[in-house]
């Protein structure tokens, strides 16, 4: 995130093949395992050892750890929505294992704008978010509905 003040978006802001892209965070070996212990208690996120002998062959972090991390990104500047996110929907999947080391951030584009005919004060906006690491692969894709409010 920068040092400005982010101005909120709101669906007036927006339009269909507008990109966003947020700052990066670095996730390590102790986040992973932190995250895992109160969330995710599996093997292959909670010990390197164990994780060798697993589908994924090492530590990686849980696909839940990298959607909150996504969410931390889009809040803070990837995707700064007036009124914050209300998700509607979405679908997530996470094409490629995140390790220690790796760096993740998101670009997200706009796909699609709906004003609601029923509440002239909001709309719902399709949003595309790509998490990718430091080598450009993609950590997790997240299409989300989001409720946005309008201005005024």
């Amino acid at each position: 995130m920068t040092d400005a003040v982010l101005e909120a978006l709101y669906l007036d802001d927006l339009f269909p093949g507008q990109r966003l892209a947020s700052a990066s965070h670095e996730i390590d070996a102790d986040q992973i395992k932190a995250f895992a212990r109160q969330f995710d208690p599996q093997p292959f996120h909670l010990d390197e050892q164990e994780a060798q002998n697993t589908f994924f062959g090492g530590l990686a972090a849980s696909g839940w750890h990298v959607a909150a991390i996504t969410m931390k990104l889009l809040v803070g500047d990837g995707a700064p929505i007036a009124g914050g996110m209300i998700g509607a929907g979405g679908e997530i999947a996470w094409p490629n294992p995140t390790r220690p080391g790796d760096v993740l951030s998101v670009n997200s584009e706009v796909l699609e704008i709906k004003p609601s005919r029923s509440r002239p004060d909001r709309g719902m906006v399709t949003l595309r978010s790509e998490t990718r690491n430091q080598r450009g692969e993609l950590a997790q894709l997240f299409t989300a509905r989001l409720v946005v409010p309008r201005r005024g």
